[in-house]
């Protein structure tokens, strides 16, 4: 944990938190418009990159719904010790896709690692419940289709780091399947929704407080504990994100590393906070597509594959 994170509690009222949820107002290099267009258009062409040059299955069913489908990044030559990545995208659960999801993939794909994009039906379509189901279920999909797999890892950003946190604490006898998340990099997430349902953020995703409290992962870390004791928890901000972001962050990780004392020293789960520097929250995941990046290290590392 860098010595700079220092988050101090936010009181806000509503115009103060709308300001606090809204991201694209923090960031220092543009305006707020402007750092969602760059966004967009970086994320899409990083993902054309990765679809020109990595070995690529699009469009893998994990559902009978329109948006339940993955796309696979895959290394040219495989090697039984193949590790695999889920990531799950953000777009505050109303907008982005797999589409524009596979920008990280060059740097993991060619160092052996298979990379999964996971599309979910964005509100208004889809409703938290629903989303939350189906990136449960396409976590599932993927272990049966790949159980030769040496290591499974999330990374999701902002919306799909609240939903890979979302896994994390999964019942998985619901599922008939028993995964073994070895690692999930969450960067910039939202851990606690209860604080969101009287912004904008709501409203095509219309959540009641008792939908947002059985969604938020940060009340759900004793199933953590039983799902995901050997899993190491990298919990990413941005240095620009904005003071609430960062609260989130911060306390999600305090949270998971209180509540976990035992597991952290006898059943292997490890738990680290990363303030990024020189970040928005933007820029933060963009950056993966560049192996030299201090978060592409961290997950290459995390897989022994630095």
């Amino acid at each position: 944990m860098s010595s700079r994170f220092s988050t101090h509690s936010v009181t806000c009222f509503p115009q103060e938190l709308e300001r606090q949820y809204s991201p694209s107002r923090w960031s220092l290099r543009m305006s707020a418009d402007d750092v969602i267009r760059a966004h967009v258009a970086a994320l899409k062409s990083g993902t054309e990159k990765a679809r020109a040059v990595t070995q690529t299955l699009i469009d893998v069913p994990y559902g009978d719904g329109d948006r339940e489908k993955l796309d696979v990044y895959l290394p040219s030559s495989p090697s039984p010790d193949l590790p695999l990545v889920i990531y799950l995208h953000g777009g505050y659960w109303q907008f982005l896709s797999k589409d524009e999801s596979g920008f990280l993939a060059p740097p993991l794909v060619q160092k052996g690692v298979v990379v999964v994009a996971v599309g979910y039906s964005t509100a208004p379509t889809g409703n938290m419940d629903l989303m939350v189901s189906q990136v449960r279920r396409s976590v599932a999909c993927v272990i049966q289709q790949y159980s030769h797999i040496s290591g499974l890892y999330l990374c999701g950003h902002s919306a799909g780091a609240h939903l890979a946190a979302m896994v994390l604490s999964t019942d998985w006898s619901e599922y008939d399947v028993s995964p073994q998340i070895k690692g999930a990099l969450l960067v910039s997430g939202v851990y606690d929704l209860q604080p969101i349902l009287s912004t904008y953020v709501n409203e095509p995703l219309k959540m009641t407080g008792e939908v947002a409290l059985r969604n938020s992962p940060s009340h759900f870390l004793s199933q953590l504990k039983v799902s995901s004791t050997s899993c190491d928890i990298i919990v990413a901000v941005a240095q620009n994100d904005s003071p609430e972001f960062r609260k989130q962050s911060e306390e999600y990780f305090k949270k998971t590393k209180c509540f976990c004392p035992q597991a952290l020293e006898s059943a292997g789960l490890a738990v680290s906070l990363e303030d990024v520097p020189d970040t928005d929250h933007f820029s933060v995941i963009e950056q993966l597509a560049d192996e030299h990046y201090s978060l592409t290290q961290l997950l290459l590392k995390m897989m022994g594959k630095s």
